[in-house]
């Protein structure tokens, strides 16, 4: 048996998901006249208490309009150093937005209002215009860390203050909300523009949602054409969404109590010097005495796959593909008897 513990985005679609793909109503999208896409752009917008939304087939997409939306030349975005925004997305803040950043510290991944506000740059011609700040909720780097709406609030005082959009990439969002218990509407008033992925946890094979005002996504689909996201009958994936949310956000709890065992089991690893706390489903830990190359090497020979996170760091993350059986039979071939 192999064990998949690369990404959550290893998922495969559930024979109920197919079943609901197969039967979705489909239409032409770029024309606006597919059902099924529209009843996930408005069920999600509806959850998020916002008032439209835009499907798009990946997360790197929906933010990276978003930026384009809230920046441009000459603007900066402020966000965290290990943002996926600015590590993962193939330099696209420079390429699409042409915009620059401002990078921050912070534990976990995660920043502060008063971080945020000192960041701010006040009029200089020297300086680029500050104009986006964007947040990660679960913050992938800081280990499936979690933003509360406690550590969010004064963040969205100081870009009222300070004249700044505040955008979320909400690739994790509902692993978030289902482990704090907050609401998914108090979470819609703090943000200009949410990106919500349905490719990972919640077992979509494609597909992320950018939600916003009605004037805003209005913009986005420009934006999402010329970047080549203008899909046709994107109802079957659509649907996939629609039923991702049904039937498979409470389920994301079962990912979180096994990613907690897996790092307990991991602590016991004699190259293993720490295990950042674990939040949801993301487990990294640290290593000493021993390469990641060399434990992924080690690993792949018992069937466990795992990245490298790091020049010292390995990341596991589960799913809902990672069953108990799954964890049973990582106990099994990682602890000698």
């Amino acid at each position: 048996m192999n064990i998949e513990l690369r990404s959550d985005t290893f998922t495969k679609p559930t024979t109920e998901m197919k079943q609901a793909m197969f039967e979705a109503e489909v239409g032409d999208d770029v024309f606006g006249e597919d059902p099924s896409v529209n009843r996930l752009e408005e069920k999600l917008a509806s959850i998020f208490g916002m008032q439209a939304g835009l499907f798009c087939p990946s997360g790197t997409m929906t933010n990276q309009i978003a930026v384009k939306l809230h920046t441009g030349p000459q603007k900066e975005v402020i966000c965290h150093k290990n943002s996926h925004i600015f590590l993962y997305e193939a330099g696209g803040i420079m390429s699409n937005a042409f915009a620059s950043v401002r990078l921050l510290e912070g534990e976990l991944g995660k920043v502060t209002a008063e971080e945020v506000k000192e960041a701010v740059n006040p009029y200089d011609v020297h300086a680029a215009e500050s104009a986006l700040v964007s947040l990660e909720n679960t913050m992938n780097k800081g280990g499936g860390s979690i933003y509360t709406l406690d550590e969010v609030r004064p963040i969205k005082k100081v870009c009222e203050e300070e004249g700044l959009k505040l955008h979320l990439d909400g690739a994790r969002i509902f692993n978030a909300l289902v482990e704090s218990k907050e609401s998914a509407s108090d979470w819609g008033t703090m943000f200009d523009t949410i990106s919500v992925c349905l490719s990972k946890g919640l077992g979509c094979p494609v597909g992320s949602v950018l939600l916003g005002d009605k004037e805003t996504v209005k913009r986005a689909r420009r934006i999402r054409k010329s970047m080549g996201g203008g899909m046709r009958q994107a109802g079957y994936l659509a649907a996939a969404g629609i039923y991702a949310l049904d039937h498979h956000v409470e389920r994301l709890a079962e990912d979180h109590r096994r990613a907690k065992v897996l790092g307990s089991l991991l602590q016991q690893h004699p190259n293993i010097s720490e295990i950042l706390p674990v939040h949801t489903n993301i487990v990294i830990a640290k290593l000493e005495g021993l390469s990641p190359k060399q434990l992924l090497s080690d690993f792949a020979l018992k069937g466990i796959r795992a990245v490298q996170f790091g020049k010292d760091q390995v990341r596991f993350v589960t799913h809902m593909d990672f069953t108990d059986v799954h964890l049973e039979e990582f106990k099994r071939k990682f602890l000698p008897s």
